[in-house]
């Protein structure tokens, strides 16, 4: 009879494998991951370049609404509020040609950021299966891994590889 209560203990042991896991810090690796960080100062210099355009082009109206008012004190007044009624809608041409151009901007760059979360998720799938992992927990700022042995910290090589795929 013992033999068999051992038996069935071992037996269960055996089956219970133990899960591999490990943790990603979410926050650092985005933060090292080199195609982010390039995406960031693209979208950083077309930023600017639609900052200065715009400034430019508020700067051009201001200039011309000012020589309005000077020549609107020598027009007829019906002759003044028709000019008026075109530099207003001039206005608001330009204004909403600014915004659309902006909201393209964001959405692009949200896209393309979108576009690298993703390539970062499925990497993290392809290195848990590749490696035997069962789960791999996401870490850092909101992550789900309050505490992890630094031997289950998969950021660093994670990384690397995504690093070097985007190098290629």
């Amino acid at each position: 009879m013992k033999k068999i209560i051992l038996a069935i203990a071992f037996i269960g042991l055996v089956g219970c494998q133990q899960s591999k896991m490990g943790y990603v810090d979410n926050v650092k690796l985005m933060n090292d991951y080199k195609e982010k960080i390039d995406l960031e100062a693209k979208f950083k210099t077309k930023v600017e370049a639609f900052s200065k355009k715009k400034d430019s082009l508020q700067q051009a109206f201001q200039i011309e609404a000012q020589a309005f008012q000077s020549k609107a004190q020598k027009m007829a007044q019906k002759k003044a509020q028709e000019e008026y009624a075109l530099l207003q809608q001039k206005s608001q041409f330009i204004g909403q040609q600014l915004q659309q151009e902006e909201q393209q901007l964001q959405l692009s760059s949200q896209t393309q950021m979108d576009s690298v979360v993703s390539k970062v998720k499925e990497e993290i799938k392809a290195y848990g299966a590749a490696n035997g992992f069962s789960y791999i927990f996401g870490g850092g700022d909101g992550g789900t891994v309050l505490y992890g042995k630094d031997t289950d910290d998969l950021t660093e090589a994670i990384t690397k590889i995504l690093n070097d795929k985007y190098k290629k």
